[in-house]
C-alpha cells in the first residue's frame, strides 16, 4: 500500500518540526505539506488532497474544530487527528462529533504518537481492503473508539509523573528479570531513562503491589535496592 500522505496544520513552527520528525520515523507515512493557519490549510487541502490531517485546535484565524467541519463538508475522504493543548471537554466533544480519528493532548510523546498512527494505518488498510464486510469486520472498526477511550481512562488515572507507556516498559523489563531482581539503574539503562526516573516507576509498582523491593548487602559499599515482579 502507498504511503499515507499527511498535512500538518499547526501555528508553532517548532511543533511543526517536531511533528514532521516524528512522522518521518513511522513507516508508511509521509508529510507532504504544512500550514500555519486555517486559510493556508484550506488552500493546501485543495492542492494536495492528503489522506490525513494532523490538526491543532488553536489557529490564528480560526479554531481547528471549524476546520474539521470544513473538511467534512468538502473532503470527506480526509481523516483527522487532533494534536493540541486544548483539554476542554466541549472541544473534545466537538472534535468527536466532527468524526476525528483521534485526539492527542500535548506535550507530544513519541511512543504515544507512534501508537496512534499505527492504529490509524491499520484502520485505513482494513477499511480500504474490505469490499463487502461482515459483522466481525464492522465490530473491529466500531470498537476502535471504545479501545481508545479505555486507554485514555487508564492514562488519566495515572498519578502525576507516571506515563502509561513508560510504565508498561518498566513493567515488561522487571518481568523479564524473574527472581534475580533488578536495580533502578539497570532498568534505566534498559529502557533509556535516568536512574531517578526508573526508580520513581519502580516505587510506583511497589505501591501498587505489582513489585516488591528489598535491600541486598554486598561485600563492599552501600546496600543495593533490588526490585522483583510480583505475579
Amino acid at each position: 500500500m502507498q504511503k499515507v500522505e499527511v498535512l500538518i496544520v499547526e501555528d508553532d513552527l517548532r511543533i511543526i518540526d517536531i511533528n514532521r520528525r516524528f512522522v518521518s520515523k513511522i513507516e508508511g507515512f509521509e508529510v507532504i505539506a504544512t500550514a500555519t493557519n486555517g486559510a493556508e490549510a484550506k488552500e493546501l487541502l485543495s492542492l494536495t488532497h492528503p489522506d490525513l490531517v494532523l490538526l491543532d485546535v488553536y489557529l490564528p484565524d480560526m479554531l481547528g474544530t471549524e476546520l474539521v467541519w470544513y473538511i467534512r463538508q468538502h473532503y470527506r475522504n480526509v481523516d483527522i487527528i487532533m494534536i493540541t493543548a486544548a483539554k476542554e471537554m466541549e472541544m473534545v466533544q466537538e472534535a468527536l462529533r466532527g468524526g476525528v480519528f483521534d485526539y492527542i493532548v500535548k506535550p507530544l510523546v513519541f511512543e504515544r504518537f507512534r501508537e496512534r498512527l499505527d492504529a490509524y494505518r491499520e484502520h485505513l488498510w482494513r477499511t480500504k481492503e474490505a469490499g463487502e464486510v461482515d459483522q466481525d469486520v464492522i465490530d473491529k472498526i466500531m470498537t476502535r473508539s471504545l479501545a481508545h477511550s479505555k486507554l485514555r481512562e487508564r492514562e488519566t488515572a495515572m498519578p502525576k509523573g507516571i506515563d502509561h507507556l513508560t510504565l508498561e516498559k518498566v513493567l515488561e523489563a522487571i518481568q523479564r528479570t524473574g527472581e534475580k531482581g533488578v536495580s533502578a539503574e539497570e532498568i534505566g539503562k534498559e529502557i533509556g531513562t535516568s536512574r531517578t526516573t526508573a526508580r520513581r516507576y519502580l516505587e510506583y509498582l511497589v505501591r501498587e503491589k505489582k513489585a516488591r523491593a528489598e535491600l541486598l548487602y554486598g561485600t563492599v559499599g552501600r546496600p543495593e535496592r533490588k526490585y522483583r515482579f510480583l505475579n
